[in-house]
């Protein structure tokens, strides 16, 4: 009887969502997305292109995989694509990354320029192969980074575009 409830127990946990998708609506700033998990948020001051400002980083991990979105509202003498830009090159640095693959847009609308970037790169950290997606755009002030890192062998492209495809600035 013990045997089978142990079976039981086993069998059931694994059965579990091991991705426990939920959305998240930041207090913070104008965006909505689904984390695998749930979020925890820390702000911090960091530099963009030259100019300092407040960068909040939403994030949940899973399997060692980050998934993190993270907001900052530029000053008003910060190029947004410049800004985009530094955010890219700190992020592929922290692997000792290289860009396998890039795409920018532009488009101008109602609510104001919207600019963007997408990347994939692969890096190594402590000794381990790395690799990093990310979705960068800007929305007149308000820059974003939306961003699944971790180990390469561990990142999905089920769970990576579902992170990145669900992000939406409201603003």
């Amino acid at each position: 009887m013990r045997t089978l409830f142990l079976f039981a127990t086993l069998l059931l946990a694994g059965c579990g969502p091991h991705f426990n998708w939920r959305e998240f609506t930041s207090k913070d700033a104008a965006y909505q997305v689904l984390f695998p998990d749930k979020p925890a948020t820390a702000s911090r001051e960091i530099d963009v292109g030259g100019s300092k400002t407040v960068m909040t980083m939403t994030a949940a991990e899973v399997d060692d995989i980050v998934f993190a979105v993270g907001h900052a509202e530029l000053g008003a003498t910060a190029a947004p694509s410049a800004a985009l830009a530094s955010m890219q090159t700190a992020l592929v640095d922290n692997i000792g990354g290289t860009v396998t693959h890039s795409a920018a847009a532009a488009a101008s609308g109602q609510a104001g320029a919207r600019i963007t970037r997408d990347i994939d790169a692969v890096g190594t950290r402590k000794g381990q192969p790395m690799r990093l997606i990310a979705h960068f755009e800007a929305r007149g002030r308000n820059v974003y980074q939306v961003v699944v890192a971790g180990p390469a062998r561990a990142i999905k492209p089920e769970q990576s575009e579902q992170f990145i495809s669900s992000f939406k600035a409201l603003k």
